[in-house]
């Protein structure tokens, strides 16, 4: 069994992870940066454009195990109303749209990194995050 030394959590573009840019984060760590990328690129191939964020686990023999989660909610919410970015004043602001069916959607993407396992609750969860970002849901 390897003993853990390091977590660290990263948000990243799916196949797009260089060394320029993990560099800051995973270098005073000592494991091998290129290998990360190509092992990180490897499993988010076919994901481009989505930011999939990475758990890293760092052994004290500088390897590694990558988990990967689901995008963030905020990011999907975005892609989804087709919006760049959320309001910039919270309730005031309205910014976007998405319909109840969309909304299930991201809920069921981000099911299994919630902390429930109802489709219901998860829905509820984004439905926070979508009005603190200024995009109103439809009851379609």
């Amino acid at each position: 069994m390897k003993h853990v030394t390091k977590m660290i959590k990263l948000e990243l573009e799916a196949g797009e992870a260089n060394p320029a840019k993990v560099g800051k984060d995973l270098a005073p760590t000592g494991i091998n940066l290129l290998q990360f990328c190509k092992a990180y690129n490897e499993q988010t191939k076919g994901k481009s454009g989505e930011i999939i964020p990475a758990e890293i686990i760092i052994y004290e023999d500088r390897t590694f195990s990558i988990q990967l989660k689901t995008p963030p909610a905020a990011f999907l919410l975005k892609k989804y109303a087709t919006i760049t970015k959320g309001a910039n004043t919270t309730g005031h602001q309205q910014v976007g749209v998405i319909t109840q069916a969309q909304l299930k959607k991201i809920a069921e993407i981000k099911l299994p990194d919630l902390n429930t396992t109802r489709i219901e609750s998860a829905m509820k969860m984004i439905a926070g995050t979508a009005k603190s970002m200024g995009i109103r849901i439809e009851e379609k």
